[in-house]
């Protein structure tokens, strides 16, 4: 599977190509078009997402988000997972899966759903985003904080903290409503020009 992004940054499309039987898990809005041939499989839940499956000579798919903004292949290579904004995800191959319980991200939000999600294996994950994607790349010690709106992604190597702006107004682990996030190199933490909040 291989992924080719257009109309980027401001009104991004990613077109997945895919080898014979290859798959891409997407929501059924964000299909654009596909080559002749693709089958697309029935939800498992009502507005769950779909699996547009390549036929045996292979096929494209192309994916669109609904908001206007930019399209992001971020690659895995099996080695470390990152955790993304919950709502950044466009598309995924089978080989890339949704941890529901990382361990890291229990201990960031406690018992609460956060607002954001562990994925990890291999392939291209690709991302949804409000405005340009900016990349921060940490040296080993250096600090950056980031509002929670504007986050969309950052490896497990990167080390974070979750903390209130003002311990007295209101907060929320669910949207990041009174939140900001520090994160410490080394590594790389990805960031959209745009808030989605």
């Amino acid at each position: 599977m291989r992924v080719h992004t257009r109309h980027t940054p401001a009104f991004g499309v990613a077109r997945v190509v895919l080898g014979p039987g290859e798959a891409v898990q997407a929501a059924a809005e964000a299909l654009l078009a596909s080559s002749f041939g693709v089958a697309p499989s029935a939800p498992a839940r009502k507005g769950g997402p779909v699996v547009f499956t390549a036929p045996a000579e292979g096929g494209w798919v192309d994916l669109a988000p609904k908001r206007a903004g930019d399209v992001y292949p971020l690659e895995f290579d099996g080695t470390q997972g990152w955790c993304v904004a919950k709502d950044a995800v466009l598309g995924r191959p089978a080989g890339v899966r949704r941890d529901q319980h990382w361990p890291a991200l229990q201990s960031l939000f406690g018992g609460d759903a956060g607002f954001l999600d562990h994925y990890g294996g291999v392939g291209p994950l690709i991302l949804s985003c409000t405005g340009p994607v900016e990349v921060f790349s940490l040296d080993p010690g250096e600090i950056v904080t980031v509002m929670p709106g504007f986050l969309v992604a950052y490896p497990d190597s990167v080390q974070v903290r979750l903390r209130a702006i003002d311990p007295a107004g209101p907060q929320s682990v669910r949207t990041g409503e009174g939140l900001a996030l520090d994160f410490a190199g080394p590594g790389r933490v990805l960031v959209q020009a745009r808030s989605t909040r």
